[in-house]
């Protein structure tokens, strides 16, 4: 599915987030940014550890904030660890609004245009895949009121459940 936000594209995709070529995939992180199980997990396996260690460098940052880093060996150019949650803490929609707003703003200072987002904080931060797509749309519907350069924005869930969720907060959210 495709909605257009004004002058951003929004859709969604089932599969494997690091095996899009985008630029920038997002990384569902905890504020130390170590890369455990999950999407961080397949990133940094498919990636390399390289990916881990310059986040490493970055962190620890709060929960609701991001970071970039490159990509390693991934299809896409960069990596965004977007932190919804605390190491061995929940995530909260919050948290998690925060920290798409704080990735879209770091994609578009550095001129990037595609951007995929997994469900933050679903799964180990254990915020429902409802709530995790609510907070990932309203970040995305904000954006998209004035935008940056990011003009591409893929959604992404590894089932269909997940797609629904995330196509119904975008339809929702949207004025």
């Amino acid at each position: 599915m495709e909605k257009r936000l004004g002058e951003v594209v929004v859709k969604t995709y089932m599969g494997d987030i690091t095996e899009l070529v985008v630029d920038v995939i997002v990384n569902a992180a905890n504020s130390d940014l170590w890369m455990g199980s999950g999407v961080a997990g397949a990133i940094k396996e498919k990636g390399g550890v390289e990916i881990e260690r310059e986040a490493l460098s970055m962190g620890p940052i709060r929960p609701g904030e991001a970071v970039m880093t490159t990509a390693g060996s991934l299809p896409s150019k960069y990596v965004m660890h977007c932190a919804g949650m605390p190491p061995g803490g929940k995530a909260t929609y919050w948290k998690v609004l925060a920290s798409v707003q704080a990735a879209l703003n770091i994609a578009s200072d550095h001129n990037l245009k595609t951007i995929a987002f997994p469900a933050i904080g679903a799964g180990v931060g254990g915020l429902g895949e409802e709530q995790s797509a609510k907070a990932i749309a309203d970040g995305i519907n904000h954006y998209a009121r004035a935008p940056g350069s990011v003009k591409e924005i893929t959604l992404v869930g590894q089932n269909k459940y997940v797609c629904d969720c995330f196509w119904k907060a975008v339809e929702e959210g949207k004025e």
